[in-house]
């Protein structure tokens, strides 16, 4: 008879109604410090901040909360970048010569980041393109004048080239070449040689047709534009590095290669060749670094404020990454440690004020974004609501925590702040934006992301919503007796030095002992207990105090080769002093906590062992090696592994998949036909049979001496029916490397006896999987299908209770499918062969409870698993049906991948880079992503100068409201203009330019009447 086996994964229209509702699949914001910055760009009327990225990513900072994301078409880095102050533009230069300008536009009420224009410039003209070089062109150079219409570009030829803003066109008749400017320059000075190309253009503070030209040679001129003459000339010595007005536009500073920077008087009767007043090498006078960029800030209370990066001596602190704020007989060297790229000041720039008075001193270096308070005494850092280096030691493991309970969650936050007292009483700058709003919805639960780093600090992370603030840092070094100081050497400096410096920022890759490094972290969000594991075996079992204390720790050490014969340890030392050490001391692999039952799991390489921390004493102990798992005893950090051992196994694994590929299947005998019936092993028909089963790939089983077979993969503790059907009790679950469960009954003392009897484990059940995949996960559910809650969640009314009524079941996930065992009998109730069917290994699973967008009442347990291909696989449970698949990381990415892990609403995380954390939502109804608002005004175009003999005229109002009704936005130009004429202060422009500006712009205009010759016109930009 022949038999057919059918799958019920028809169409169902319901079914997929009801999926639309429960997944989708957004990338939806990227947390932490841009990876790999290059420039950096500010807008003092806006009050938002701009980072490019050697990838071509631009990103754009206001409050928290509101963020903008644009990537350049090009992989190119982003060498600068400037605002168009106040209109939400920004121009960027790649490194491949071109120029794209940005607009932060509205689409469906919020605003986006959008590339508008491109410009490439072109070659000069009468230069023979294939034979010139290319670099003439080359823009080494931006200034935007401060009208915001025209964008000066200064080249590597020297040459300075004038482009229109918006449209970036080149006004090819303005074009000042090199020659031009040379025959102003004196023959003594020209001496046959170029001026090398443009270094600096800078606009003069009180006439904006002035400009002061810096060339790489030294050479400084101030241009007229308007009679395209030299005005004056600074006659340098050194090559030039930066330029820099003073605020009256009456003293120039410029910076140059030999690590000193010159101050040249500019006055109304100054000769036309100047020579500097002052020229000093801060740090000399043994040969120094170059200044790269020089900033001078006058101020009303004293001396001004001189602002510069590098000038290092360079034999003794060539390697400093510095940045000096010299104010009168106050210097001040602030040394990062990273390179620096680049800093701007926050201080007043309306052109009426007479000082700058800087508020704030912004640096951006090559791993972290520092500010620092220059109103406060000390000039102290001012906290960062967002953009800290999430890689200020390297990740090692990560732990995200949903519905974080208010209680412990106002405790984190004051344990942060009593970590670290905040010494400056100004805000972040870029966090006070009039014109950014956040119009996303309030986060409804808190949610709280753990990170593990390797110099052994854990630091809380507040994951609620779009920016990622830090909340507080735990310490576990100082618990530890080793060789090395754990002391905080970022505050430690001298008086008596110099430079006097001063480390600041908080970026410190380097651990002093790499068995510090934090592996599993494990939280009670009810308890406010936490399991922290590392790399030498150390268990710490810590609770947060509200207040600080000292207390001896009690160490326990716990032997999982339970004294085998024929093992020994090579690998590291392990750490003195911990709670919980296992023998020998090898990275955890896995831990687990349950807070209700006072016990910790947590296994190793070598086996795993359960502990008692209320009694302090061990519960269990189990060695889950194979004879053959020598390479286990080596450890992360042995450099005694044998090249010659890693060898032979490679060619023994070839060896032995190229016989299992010549042997023929024998039919008859009785494990092929275990075998093939295994393979058959499907669901219950039911009425939608359909679809016909999808090819499987042939698996082939793994040996039983693989190396490191022994590995702990997962832990896990659950109330549930495992001795018989009719009495339910605590058992713990451990899952091996080799497709071994063992399932152990514990017996726990009530809470009134916990002091008086021991826990006691009793092995229970055994299960090995056919083909030895290493098991992911274990979970168990009760009689309805549902996850079994968190201690402590059903005592405290926070949850349903289980039910213990119908037969529990296990769901086992391994690196090849997933199985469901019926409890207590295990025997298969139904599975997936992932890899059979879908050719990938399971990484990481998560159980995720998946809210109807449609109807808040209706929820689904589902199961979702990250593979070794990127891709992201949903599962209904207990019935393992496919439900949705999308594609999420680069399968190259490996690191990206290993780091994923999923949240219980159906949201997860992944590294992008070191620095960086990349947020997905795979449900409908929960998603965080940066929605916000930039209202802009852009009345900047040349169109709209004043003309004095405009007959008809409109009187243009500012804008009043935030929007413009429906029914006004579409109307006609000649529908709304009426004759007016021009009133005292009002801006006055032409019908027909109007016009224009209207099709330009794509302004939306309402009006309203003065009287019965004159109206107003409220204009906002409409895209």
């Amino acid at each position: 008879m022949m038999k057919f086996r059918f799958r019920r994964q028809g169409h169902d229209p319901q079914r997929e109604k009801i999926k639309q509702d429960l997944f989708a699949f957004n990338k939806t914001v990227e947390h932490g410090f841009p990876n790999q910055p290059s420039s950096l760009a500010f807008d003092p009327k806006l009050r938002i901040m701009a980072i490019g990225t050697k990838s071509g990513a631009v990103k754009i900072y206001g409050a928290p909360g509101v963020e903008f994301t644009g990537l350049h078409r090009e992989t190119a880095t982003v060498t600068q970048m400037h605002f168009l102050p106040g209109q939400g533009r920004l121009l960027s230069l790649l490194d491949d010569n071109t120029l794209h300008l940005w607009e932060i536009y509205q689409k469906d009420g919020y605003s986006h980041l959008e590339e508008t224009h491109s410009y490439v410039l072109p070659g000069r003209p009468g230069f023979d393109t294939a034979n010139s070089p290319p670099s003439i062109t080359r823009v080494t150079v931006i200034l935007l004048r401060s009208s915001c219409d025209v964008a000066y570009l200064g080249t590597e030829g020297g040459g300075i080239y004038f482009l229109e803003l918006p449209g970036l066109t080149l006004q090819e008749d303005r074009t000042l070449y090199q020659d031009e400017v040379l025959q102003s320059v004196p023959e003594d000075y020209r001496c046959g040689k170029a001026l090398g190309p443009v270094e600096s253009l800078q606009e003069h503070p009180k006439d904006p047709a002035k400009i002061l030209i810096g060339y790489s040679r030294g050479l400084m001129v101030l241009w007229d534009g308007s009679t395209r003459e030299a005005e004056h000339l600074f006659l340098g010595n050194q090559q030039l590095e930066s330029l820099g007005w003073e605020r009256s536009g009456q003293t120039v500073v410029s910076s140059h290669s030999d690590g000193g920077y010159a101050v040249w008087p500019v006055t109304g009767g100054s000769p036309k060749t100047l020579q500097p007043a002052t020229s000093t090498i801060p740090y000399g006078p043994f040969p120094c670094k170059a200044i790269n960029k020089i900033v001078w800030q006058t101020c009303d209370s004293g001396s001004p404020y001189i602002i510069f990066s590098g000038g290092m001596p360079r034999a003794s602190y060539g390697d400093r990454h510095c940045v000096t704020i010299l104010q009168g007989q106050t210097l001040v060297t602030l040394d990062f440690t990273s390179r620096v790229i680049d800093f701007f000041t926050v201080c007043n720039t309306e052109v009426e004020e007479e000082f700058d008075n800087p508020t704030a001193l912004v640096v951006l270096v090559e791993e972290e974004l520092v500010v620092i308070d220059l109103q406060t005494p000390g000039w102290p850092t001012i906290p960062a609501p967002y953009l800290a280096p999430l890689h200020s030691s390297a990740i090692t493991c990560s732990y995200h925590i949903s519905n974080i309970p208010l209680k412990l969650w106002e405790r984190i936050i004051s344990a942060g702040e009593d970590q670290s007292p905040r010494l400056s009483f100004f805000s972040f700058p870029t966090f006070v934006s009039i014109s950014l709003s956040y119009l996303a919805q309030e986060p409804t639960q808190r949610g709280l992301l753990l990170t593990g780093h390797e110099d052994g600090t854990v630091r809380f992370w507040d994951a609620s919503g779009v920016s990622l603030k830090p909340l507080y840092k735990l310490g576990t070094a100082n618990i530890f007796q080793t060789d090395c100081e754990h002391n905080d050497s970022l505050n430690q400096s001298c008086e008596e030095d110099w430079p006097p410096f001063r480390k600041v920022g908080c970026f410190d890759p380097y651990s002093d002992d790499p068995r510090l490094g934090i592996q599993k972290i494990a939280l009670c969000k009810y308890t406010a207990k936490m399991v922290v594991a590392g790399t030498a075996g150390q268990v710490l079992v810590m609770e947060l105090a509200d207040e600080k204390s000292e207390h001896l720790i009690n160490v326990a050490v716990v032997d999982l080769l339970q004294d085998r014969e024929g093992f020994t340890w090579k690998g590291h030392d392990r750490l003195p002093c911990v709670l919980v050490q296992c023998m020998p001391p090898a990275a955890v692999t896995a831990v687990t906590l349950h807070s209700e039952w006072n016990l910790v799991a947590f296994g190793t390489s070598h086996g795993f062992g359960v502990y008692d921390y209320y009694r302090r004493n061990s519960v269990l102990a189990r060695c889950t090696l194979h004879p053959n798992d020598s390479l286990a005893m080596e450890g992360p950090l042995s450099r005694v592994k044998s090249l010659k051992k890693s060898l032979r196994q490679s060619f023994r694994r070839i060896r032995k998949s190229r016989v299992s590929g010549k042997k023929r299947v024998n039919t008859s005998s009785p494990s092929s036909k275990v075998q093939e019936a295994n393979a058959q092993l499907a669901e219950q028909p039911g009425p939608h049979e359909v679809e016909m089963t999808p090819v499987q790939r042939r698996i082939e089983p793994r040996s039983a001496d693989d190396s490191l077979s022994g590995v702990v993969r997962c832990l896990y503790f659950a109330d549930t029916f495992l001795r018989d059907a009719a009495h339910h009790g605590p058992t713990m679950w451990a899952g091996t490397n080799s497709g071994s469960v063992f399932a152990y009954a514990l017996e726990v003392p009530s809470q009134e006896k916990f002091s008086e009897r021991s826990v006691e484990a009793v092995l229970g059940k055994e299960i090995q999987l056919m083909h030895r995949a290493p098991v992911v996960s274990i979970a168990v559910l009760d009689g309805r299908g549902n996850p079994l809650p968190e201690p402590y969640e059903v005592s405290r009314d926070l949850a349903k209770a289980p039910d213990l009524q119908g037969s529990h079941s296990v769901l086992i996930a391994s690196e090849e499918q997933f199985k469901v065992f019926t409890l207590p009998k295990v025997s298969a109730k139904t599975k997936f062969k992932l890899t059979a069917h879908e050719g990938c290994r399971v990484r990481k699973v998560g159980l995720v409870n998946f809210v109807s967008a449609a109807c808040e009442d209706y929820a689904e347990n589902c199961l979702a698993c990250l593979t070794n291909l990127g891709d992201i696989h949903v599962f209904t449970v207990p019935g393992l049906r496919p439900q949705v698949h999308y594609d999420c990381i680069r399968k190259e990415d490996i690191s990206g991948i290993a780091s994923c892990v999923f949240t219980k609403h159906g949201q997860g995380f992944y590294l992008i880079s070191p620095s960086e954390f990349e947020r997905f939502s795979l449900s409908t109804r929960n998603i965080t992503e940066p929605l916000c608002g930039l209202d802009t005004s852009r009345v900047h175009d040349s169109t709209w100068k004043k003309s004095p003999l405009a007959p008809p005229t409109l009187l243009l109002a500012p804008p009043t409201s935030p929007s413009i009704p429906a029914h006004q936005r579409n109307v006609a130009p000649e529908m709304l203009l009426k004759k007016g004429c021009g009133l005292p202060g009002t801006k006055t422009l032409p019908l027909s330019q109007f016009k224009a500006c209207l099709s330009s712009l794509h302004t939306t205009v309402t009006f309203r009447l003065r009287g019965p010759h004159c109206c107003y016109f409220d204009f906002k930009t409409c895209y």
